[in-house]
């Protein structure tokens, strides 16, 4: 049974799954029980209600670690998933292991259009969709001796870092379903307006087949990104007042963020986590059989944690044994942005970054959805705009750089030098064996910027001796890639002569010189793509595919786009010459 017809609406997802326990999440038709079978065992859940949506979060417990077993859902007793016929595998529960090799993909910046010669036209081949196919063996073959291509195993997490959906900048299938609500040239026109709009978005973005396949079976992590919600999302207190002064933001932020809880920071947690939830906790303590309804208790939070946002924490973390540690930051609505004070994160979230910054594991992964280290001429240049705001050149200069943080996207962590300065300090503190054993590698894994690469950083001339290598990795966009353009534009402000002209524009406004340096390892690439990630005890590998039409735009053929790895003692191998041959070929296009 599938469509309108199904009780099934969206998912399942697959999300916090570690050891011994697992948490699948759907969106059903209507109010019921949601049963998940795994071979002799079962758990059930009631749904909650949000605005005429109905959602529920089974929770498996007392699983074997390194367990791989398949599940069905049922709701009200009726199979639902997978549907009959499906020519997927069977979605599976795969628990953690300790002790073996760690398995991540990651990457942000997806749209959701159709996936035909005119979707591939404007957007190109989704990478999500491609990869999915491929390790469903629904797509052209590769060469089954790069393991890259042909993996033994699915990875252990899928980490979304940012604009999984996108609020302002909708499809035509999203723009056709606002206007058959109401008249889209009053504001906030074909942008969302309210929660069902939000919930639309969703489906539209998880409900492709093979992607839905995906979800169901791969783990799945989030964080919002500004797209999420609205472009610009936080950039400045300037950006904020004008949005509040007009009549249809309060409405979208508060769904936005009502939504978000629902699709996707709820599935983040841990068990320990979850019962601690100041939503979730009405759900576990709701009795009977009627159905909660937390449309009134969610939007009355959505609303107090945009204006007092240290009043929750978005920001999670993982710990894989002593393999790694993953740590996600909210980099969007933990933002202050008073002028006099402006920083990346809040206080409180400042001091939670910072206890969470510890050695111990072979590899510390930082997820944020910006970039913390930029191309270095884009990098001086948002310091710049952020010495000129603040006023380093006077009032008129400080309105040129407000304006400039907006027009010109200057709101990395570069353009909040403070956060900047202290994350760099407590990243070289754990790299030098200060805050436990260093870890052979501690990686920034972000998206947002519309392309992707690998920089390699050390300390200043002077700083101290690091005994981990410090890398950012980016993957972005899954599937909206920019113009060729903007592509050239980004690529000379990457280049060149651009960092010197940034770094002298930094330095006219006394920006503190940072205590890092670095430098592209690889890249940057701009086609869609989708990262992979493997550790082997110290050692790293990371590697981007994308998707390449054959003959069948439907059936896109896996590619390789770049790699790179570290040894055991954090050195680099020799570069592969056939990827940097692939690497050329894809920037060329």
């Amino acid at each position: 049974m599938s469509g309108s017809d199904s009780p099934l609406v969206l998912g399942p997802l697959l999300r916090h799954v570690d050891e011994t326990s697992a948490a699948v999440w759907v969106e059903t038709r209507d109010a019921g029980t949601v049963t998940v079978r795994r071979g002799e065992t079962s758990a059930s859940a009631r749904t909650f209600a949000v605005h005429g949506h109905h959602y529920a979060l089974v929770e498996l417990g007392d699983l074997q670690p390194g367990s791989t077993e398949a599940y069905a859902v049922e709701v009200d007793g009726e199979r639902v998933w997978p549907e009959a016929g499906s020519p997927f595998p069977a979605p599976v529960i795969a628990t953690l292991e300790p002790g073996r090799p760690l398995h991540l993909a990651f990457g942000s910046c997806r749209t959701s259009v159709s996936h035909d010669e005119k979707g591939n036209g404007t957007h190109g081949v989704d990478a999500l969709r491609a990869w999915a196919l491929r390790v469903a063996d629904h797509a052209p073959p590769v060469d089954p001796d790069d393991p890259d291509l042909a993996p033994d195993r699915l990875p252990d997490l899928l980490l979304f870092l940012g604009d999984q959906v996108d609020a302002d900048e909708t499809t035509e299938a999203m723009q056709e379903f606002i206007e058959s609500r109401r008249d889209i040239s009053e504001p906030p026109w074909t942008e969302l307006q309210d929660f069902e709009e939000y919930a639309h978005l969703y489906k539209l973005a998880w409900s492709d087949d093979a992607n839905r396949w995906l979800l169901s079976t791969v783990p799945s992590a989030m964080i919002f990104d500004d797209h999420d919600i609205r472009d610009d999302w936080n950039t400045s207190m300037a950006w904020r007042q004008e949005m509040e002064a007009t009549s249809w933001w309060h409405g979208r932020i508060v769904a936005g963020l009502a939504s978000y809880w629902v699709y996707q920071h709820l599935g983040n947690l841990s068990p320990a986590d979850r019962a601690e939830d100041e939503i979730y906790a009405k759900v576990l303590a709701h009795a009977g059989d009627d159905e909660l309804d937390l449309s009134d208790v969610l939007d009355a939070f959505a609303e107090r944690v945009d204006q007092l946002p240290s009043t929750y924490r978005w920001s999670h973390t993982r710990d894989f044994d002593t393999q790694a540690r993953l740590v996600v930051v909210d980099s969007r609505a933990a933002r202050q942005l008073d002028p006099d004070s402006r920083a990346m994160l809040d206080p409180d979230e400042a001091a939670w970054l910072d206890q969470q910054l510890r050695g111990d594991v072979d590899h510390l992964f930082i997820g944020t959805s910006l970039p913390f280290l930029l191309a270095r001429g884009l990098h001086h240049l948002e310091a710049f705009g952020e010495a000129l705001a603040g006023g380093a050149w006077g009032d008129r200069g400080s309105k040129v750089g407000e304006k400039l943080r907006t027009t010109v996207d200057l709101e990395h962590w570069g353009a909040f030098q403070r956060s900047f300065q202290e994350l760099a300090q407590q990243t070289m503190e754990v790299a030098a064996g200060e805050r436990g054993t260093a870890p052979s590698t501690v990686t920034f894994l972000s998206g947002d910027v519309h392309h992707s690469y690998v920089s390699e950083a050390r300390p200043a001339r002077g700083g101290r001796r690091l005994e981990s290598t410090v890398l950012q990795a980016v993957c972005s966009p899954i599937r909206n890639p920019l113009s060729r353009h903007t592509r050239f534009a980004t690529a000379v402000l990457s280049y060149g002569v651009a960092g010197p002209v940034g770094r002298l524009a930094s330095r006219s406004t006394k920006v503190p010189d940072a205590p890092l340096r670095w430098h592209y390892a690889e890249g940057p690439w701009f086609d869609n793509n989708l990262a992979l990630l493997r550790v082997a005890g110290r050692g790293l590998r990371m590697w981007w595919v994308t998707g390449e039409v054959v003959d069948d735009h439907a059936r896109p053929r896996l590619a390789k786009v770049a790699a790179y790895e570290l040894d055991e003692q954090g050195h680099p191998p020799p570069r592969e010459g056939v990827v940097r041959k692939a690497r050329r070929r894809l920037r060329r296009r």
